[in-house]
């Protein structure tokens, strides 16, 4: 009986089960069933980075606070929207924003900077990515003191809509998940992926309507109406849409729910692909 050939490149693996779609699938079970595992991690990144700090993470939480607060009464003044709708606009669209946008920037970096314990300890790949997207639900969960907060002071006339916010927020998880995989396998490879998306991440954030809104752009009729339709290309804007509009108590259109899961299954399709094409690959070039 000849045992199966073994790949130099696939990190000991047979050569015929390490770029399989069946092996990149077992990889992200394995990921997840290893879940007291990167939910202790992620847990201790929080921990970590704040160390010695009498608020922790709740830093983060005033940072998102004031700075919301600063965007929304200076873009309602330059924009002439009235501050008590257009404030909670901005205010959970920062939070939504966090968390999308750390996805995007650190998922490029996820398995550089696991690089000692991918090469260290036996996990599968995804054990990182999962350590990531918790860490960020945790913090955003800090960050939904704020959306209490201006509940309060403002109470948005909110309606039954709100509960599509649960499906809305596992969903956008669901994207966090291979956005950090599928840019973290490409970054690993190509270092320059990484500086580019930062660029890019900061090129969205002012065309997605988060300190400005499509329906002001609309009421001007005119080109600034035409050009309003323009967001419609950038994808991120639906994936704010369907989380942010239920929190407070704005009208959706179905379509965003229509883009946002079309994009989802491309996205998962390119990342099995890479998934079962380079996963093994990663120990190597990190």
């Amino acid at each position: 009986m000849v045992a199966p050939a073994i790949d130099s490149d696939t990190g000991g693996e047979p050569a015929s089960d390490s770029q399989t779609y069946r092996r990149a699938v077992r990889d992200l079970r394995e990921g997840y069933a290893q879940r007291e595992l990167w939910l202790s991690l992620g847990w201790q990144d929080i921990k970590q980075r704040y160390r010695r700090s009498v608020i922790g993470p709740f830093w983060i939480t005033i940072a998102t606070g004031v700075q919301a607060v600063a965007m929304g009464l200076l873009y309602s003044v330059l924009l002439d929207i009235d501050l008590r709708s257009f404030l909670p606009h901005v205010t959970v669209g920062l939070i939504i924003w966090n968390l999308i946008s750390a996805s995007i920037l650190e998922g490029a970096d996820v398995f550089i900077a696991n690089e000692g314990l991918i090469k260290q300890l036996p996990s599968a790949l995804s054990v990182h990515v999962y350590r990531l997207v918790w860490r960020q639900v945790l913090l955003l969960g800090h960050n939904l003191l704020i959306y209490l907060i201006m509940l309060a002071v403002f109470r948005p006339e909110l309606h039954w809509t709100i509960v599509t916010a649960i499906p809305a927020f596992f969903l956008i998880v669901v994207n966090m998940v291979w956005v950090a995989l599928l840019f973290g396998i490409v970054a690993t490879r190509y270092r320059d992926l990484a500086p580019i998306l930062g660029s890019l991440v900061t090129l969205l954030f002012f065309m997605t309507p988060i300190v400005w809104t499509t329906a002001n752009l609309q009421t001007m009729g005119g080109e600034a109406a035409q050009r309003a339709r323009l967001v419609e290309i950038n994808p991120l804007f639906h994936y704010l849409d369907i989380l942010r509009a239920p929190l407070i108590g704005e009208d959706q259109q179905a379509y965003h729910w229509y883009i946002v899961l079309g994009c989802t299954a491309v996205g998962i399709a390119l990342t099995m692909v890479a998934m079962r094409t380079f996963r093994a690959r990663v120990p190597y070039w990190v």
